[in-house]
């Protein structure tokens, strides 16, 4: 059989090839929350042996997907860049489509299901029920523009720096403003350097919480109230 003639086909097999394996699928969920793991934990977490975790993690690590920090004895992994969280999210949101999530074999599998489903952090910024509702909520507000591709308006900005949020201009790698569709929820949720702003606000102002040490986050009291008056926020349950 000849040899393909597209030049990127073999680079597009091997990163396809990275994501071909549930372990390593696992791993890159997980790195989702944006902190970096250990490879004892992310072992546990796929509940594979920490020599099988170490052996698909060099893998990601040497494809390009995850980088790697060495403290003392202790080997850490995150997501390589914002990049590679959005290709993260997107294959997990093409990979089910219309039906969410495989129905889950345990009650504490359900219960970590729906809580992400509520809502979590997408590498930096908000995502499942609680980021879609953020997002339709500044664009009813007219903080934000989604009708032809994401992009703040001069409300927007305004509202940005009425929170203490400071926003650049944009034009490096990363865009201000997009996008990003949420594989539960099937509607996109705001992105972009705004996003993580955002993101990171809402979380340091104490208006959201982790939950346990996944990624699932659930408004606070406060956060209820303060994103209720700036935002008409719906109830998310």
């Amino acid at each position: 059989m000849a040899a393909s003639q597209e030049p990127g086909a073999p680079r597009l097999a091997a990163l396809a090839a990275l994501f071909a394996d549930e372990t390593r699928a696992s791993c890159l969920l997980a790195l989702l929350d944006g902190r970096a793991w250990t490879a004892g934990e992310l072992a546990r977490h796929a509940g594979v042996a920490p020599s099988t975790a170490s052996e698909h993690l060099g893998r990601l690590v040497a494809g390009g997907l995850l980088a790697e920090e060495r403290q003392g004895r202790h080997r850490y992994v995150r997501l390589a860049d914002a990049r590679v969280a959005d290709l993260v999210e997107g294959l997990a949101a093409y990979a089910a489509p219309g039906g969410g999530e495989p129905r889950s074999r345990s009650l504490r599998a359900a219960s970590v299901r729906d809580a992400l489903a509520r809502g979590r952090t997408c590498y930096d910024h908000l995502a499942g029920r609680l980021g879609v509702s953020v997002t339709e909520a500044m664009a009813g507000r007219g903080l934000l523009r989604v009708d032809s591709g994401f992009s703040l308006t001069e409300a927007g900005f305004g509202w940005f720096r009425s929170l203490g949020i400071a926003l650049g201009a944009g034009g490096g790698r990363r865009p201000l403003v997009r996008g990003c569709l949420d594989w539960t929820e099937r509607r996109p949720h705001l992105a972009g350097a705004a996003g993580a702003a955002l993101c990171s606000h809402v979380l340091e102002s104490g208006w959201a919480e982790r939950i346990g040490s996944g990624r699932a986050v659930r408004l606070t009291p406060v956060g209820v109230r303060v994103l209720g008056a700036e935002l008409a926020l719906p109830a998310l349950d």
